[in-house]
């Protein structure tokens, strides 16, 4: 598939719908130069809220795929296009989302990124009998909601264990721990890491929690400091973790934080400034990986964009492709067919690796670590599950 940039049909809805099965007072305008024999596809991401960051680097990848495969002809020869809802960063919304998006004649949903609101919408999308592909949801019971729901991005707990032992490779023989003990993603991590870093010989001398919203992460931090960690794991969106790692500064700990994939956003660089190089994070994708797929795709964003890629816009740019792959095999837009195609899903060459689904619909991928320094983030390696 070429990357050339040509011309989308995007169509808009920022406004989640209150009343999902009447949703005509919030349905989104179509756009005059859609083409009627459009084949429509679902995006619900967080593009208002503590999240939006996510969703907007997702919705540029997706605008992507669709310039691609309509600029290749489309797929069945229809093209593409996009019904986008917006979940607000609310689980509760994302739920809602699909529902609006059922009735909005969509072929499958793309969303959303981050657990908790994937894990409040699988089971709508299986309710509704409607494919669903989730871009970066990397809890382990977000496929057990039912066969409609797929994912495209490696599988906690493998991102936890990934950074243990990279932990472990800088030489550490102890590390402090601190997580939102009521975000199932955060959790699930935490567990992980400390799982695999105390089987190791490693030992934890602190293990603090802290709840969504916190901004003031002093007694945890505490903690930390007299524990003297050789490093910190922090398994929090970018927004927290930009907080946490600051506040450390401040206090003297000059351990290194490591992260996962929650961290990867460009305000995490412009809000932490010089405060958070020499910090790690495992990621889905790297700009700095060398390959031919890669270049390609980093040529195209930027050129569309003006900016590098990061993992959710690689994300974003395979969930789109991977649904118009399942269409073209299925020969089809029928749901149960879409559905039946997507599931034998066998190396889908995507940008973010090769996905060949289990039984379980889950693909089994590798994962970047990725450095920041000097205002980027910067590959260092890729783990192999």
């Amino acid at each position: 598939m070429k990357f050339f940039i040509f011309f989308f049909v995007l169509v808009i809805a920022l406004a989640g719908c209150k009343k999902p099965e009447a949703p005509n007072d919030a349905k989104p305008p179509v756009a005059p130069e859609e083409d009627p024999r459009a084949i429509r596809i679902g995006l619900f991401l967080p593009l208002t809220g503590d999240k939006a960051a996510f969703g907007a680097a997702t919705l540029d990848g997706a605008k992507l795929a669709v310039s691609d495969w309509n600029a290749g002809g489309g797929v069945l020869g229809r093209p593409l296009a996009l019904v986008v809802r917006d979940t607000r960063s609310d689980a509760a919304a994302a739920a809602e989302a699909v529902r609006a998006l059922a009735l909005e004649n969509v072929v499958a949903v793309i969303g959303e990124v981050t657990s908790e609101s994937t894990l409040a919408a699988a089971p709508v999308a299986v309710e509704l009998g409607l494919p669903m592909v989730s871009p970066g949801a990397t809890h382990a019971d977000v496929t057990k909601a039912g066969p409609w729901v797929f994912r495209i991005c490696y599988v906690d707990p493998f991102p936890g264990s990934v950074m243990s032992k990279f932990a472990i490779s800088l030489g550490a023989t102890n590390a402090a721990v601190i997580f939102d003990s009521g975000d199932p993603y955060s959790t699930s991590l935490a567990e992980t890491f400390i799982k695999d870093f105390t089987e190791h010989g490693g030992a934890i001398v602190a293990r603090e929690t802290y709840a969504a919203g916190t901004t003031d992460f002093a007694a945890q931090l505490a903690a930390v400091k007299k524990g003297n960690p050789e490093v910190v794991f922090f398994p929090g969106y970018f927004a927290e973790a930009v907080q946490v790692i600051q506040q450390a500064k401040k206090l003297g700990i000059e351990a290194p934080f490591l992260g996962t994939d929650g961290w990867e956003s460009d305000e995490f660089l412009k809000s932490g400034g010089a405060d958070v190089n020499n910090s790690y994070f495992v990621s889905h994708f790297s700009a700095g990986e060398k390959s031919d797929r890669t270049s390609k795709f980093v040529s195209a964003f930027e050129a569309m964009f003006g900016r590098p890629p990061i993992a959710l816009s690689a994300l974003g740019f395979d969930a789109v492709g991977f649904v118009a792959d399942g269409i073209r095999r299925a020969g089809a837009t029928d749901p149960i067919a879409l559905r039946d195609a997507l599931a034998i899903s066998k190396e889908f060459p995507a940008v973010t690796g090769d996905i060949t689904l289990d039984a379980d619909r889950n693909p089994s991928k590798s994962a970047p670590v990725l450095r920041v320094a000097e205002g980027k983030f910067n590959y260092l390696e890729t783990v192999s599950p």
